[in-house]
């Protein structure tokens, strides 16, 4: 693990948030905030965020990449650029248009497009975490509208 790189580049997730599941990276949506969250993890500064998570599995499977291969190269303190040009290399998906509708079927699930027991864990975590009159159109309202991005 190069350590000292990955400290420079790794985000603080106890001081600030991720990035948003919308924004790509490799051209995926949920990739650049797990990267986030996978460099914070190994430098010792997620907080309450979790690499491997049903989130990052949710990219982790479509790409059919392995999440420990994942971190073993973020460990070397690649660069977005560089990441980018792994995931690139080792999803298993190649063609942009089945990229493109994955990520547009991610971007427009709603709550009740979820499996059962998310709905039923989102019916809790909506109101205690989401701020008070905020509608949640869409699954990823949920993390922007918490983090304060929307």
């Amino acid at each position: 693990m190069n350590a000292e790189k990955l400290k420079l580049i790794a985000k603080d997730l106890t001081k600030e948030y991720p990035r948003s599941p919308r924004e790509t990276l490799g051209g995926f949506v949920l990739a650049a905030r797990m990267l986030d969250k996978c460099r914070a993890e190994l430098v010792g500064t997620a907080g309450e965020y979790h690499f491997n998570c049903p989130l990052d599995n949710q990219f982790l499977g479509f790409a059919g990449i392995d999440a420990e291969k994942f971190k073993t190269f973020v460990s070397t303190g690649a660069t977005d650029a560089e990441v980018a040009v792994w995931i690139e290399q080792h999803s298993k998906v190649k063609k942009r248009s089945e990229i493109i509708v994955w990520n547009n079927k991610l971007r427009a699930t709603r709550l009740c497009d979820l499996p059962s027991e998310l709905q039923e864990y989102m019916e809790d975590y909506i109101p205690k975490f989401v701020p008070r009159n905020r509608p949640v159109y869409v699954w990823f309202d949920v993390y922007d509208l918490e983090e304060e991005r929307i």
